[in-house]
């Protein structure tokens, strides 16, 4: 049995799907039962848990052989940075009372780096925690998400001008497609686990720019798109528009960490890389339909 924590989600689901494909019987944990309907079809068996909840999971986890796990971002809540450290902790509680063989964990490009970079220093918290669990699991660092740019797709296609944090615009940085983050992990559950850590690093085909980005929607909608660099003094203020403070915090301190380079990227000497197929191009297209 193989249980994905958070299938209902853009890598859950392509996990799903692909383990069914594979033939082996799959649990879906969802916190929403309304978004149950297309992993049923697919022949999974439905667990509701809150990761809030350790002991709610617990239970959905119980008797699970292998459990895929992701820590999303709540942007609906006071503090979201707090959430995911309360969730970290909630997963861990329930892994450890619920005893799996594996254990898969979606974590970030830099989570190596000791220093408080952001998002990526969050997932490091997540890594050492289940570095106290007595459970062999590999670590499946994924690169940003592709599908990040459909946030500012609408301000690109009104204004001719895509804003962007780097502030290199041609310097390039690995991101990935969701679906192919989800295939990826789908074939490390299946492989037998060799480790007790195993550590992956996954991006997409090639790694792209904001250039390449601005290029890309330039070709999809017939409109010329520039890249333009948001000022470091307006970061704040363009963050804390669409989400609370703290979260804000988090990005902020990863793109300061991205535009030094070399820290958000694959750890030295650890393990292997994974490669997606999802072009740039093809993860955006649906946001201009």
């Amino acid at each position: 049995m193989f249980a994905i924590v958070g299938a209902a989600g853009n890598v859950g689901y392509s996990t799903s799907i692909a383990l069914r494909k594979a033939g082996v019987p799959v649990r879906a944990i969802l916190r929403d039962a309304a978004k149950a309907a297309a992993l049923k079809e697919l022949g999974c068996e439905i667990a509701l848990a809150d990761l809030q909840d350790a002991e709610a999971l617990a239970k959905a986890i119980a008797g699970a052989d292998a459990v895929q796990i992701i820590v999303p971002v709540a942007l609906k809540v006071r503090d979201p940075a707090e959430e995911l450290r309360q969730s970290i902790d909630s997963i861990a509680r329930a892994l450890a009372q619920a005893s799996p063989k594996r254990v898969l964990a979606i974590s970030d490009y830099g989570a190596h780096v000791t220093d408080d970079i952001g998002m990526p220093t969050i997932f490091h918290g997540l890594e050492e925690r289940l570095g106290q669990l007595n459970v062999p699991r590999t670590v499946l660092r994924s690169a940003e998400h592709m599908h990040n740019w459909a946030r500012v797709i609408p301000v690109a296609m009104a204004s001719g001008n895509l804003p962007t944090f780097h502030n290199v615009v041609d310097m390039v940085f690995p991101t990935i497609a969701a679906a192919d983050l989800g295939l990826i992990a789908a074939d490390l559950l299946l492989r037998p686990g060799e480790k007790d850590l195993d550590v992956v690093h996954a991006e997409g085909p090639r790694r792209y720019s904001a250039n390449d980005v601005a290029t890309a929607l330039t070709e999809l909608s017939g409109r010329t798109i520039h890249a333009r660099v948001v000022p470091r003094s307006q970061w704040k203020v363009t963050f804390e528009r669409n989400m609370p403070g703290s979260l804000a915090e988090l990005l902020i301190k990863a793109n300061e960490a991205h535009n030094r380079g070399g820290l958000i990227d694959v750890e030295p000497n650890a393990g292997e890389i994974r490669y997606g197929t999802t072009e740039l191009i093809d993860a955006l297209q649906p946001f201009l339909r």
